[in-house]
């Protein structure tokens, strides 16, 4: 038995989901992964004393979703 086959089940996989859901997520992972990569690539050629508090510390916020690219570039910058 599959998780399809059972009935109220909660969990729905990427295919169920309708395609305008489908492209929204694509297009959601697609805009936070460029706000990564800008913001760290911002990081790394921005000098140190251009960056508010440790540049590593930056780099390592990266890793919080929405969030790390955000708080970078309207906080971490000088």
């Amino acid at each position: 038995m599959t998780f399809r086959d059972k009935p109220n089940q909660l969990r729905r996989e990427f295919t169920d989901l309708p395609t305008g859901a489908r492209v929204g997520l694509g297009l959601a992972a697609a805009v936070e992964v460029a706000a990564k990569v800008a913001a760290l690539r911002d990081i790394s050629r921005r000098p140190a004393d251009r960056v508010r508090g440790p540049k590593w510390l930056w780099a390592l916020a990266q890793a919080v979703n929405g969030i790390g690219p955000a708080a970078y570039f309207a906080f971490g910058r000088k």
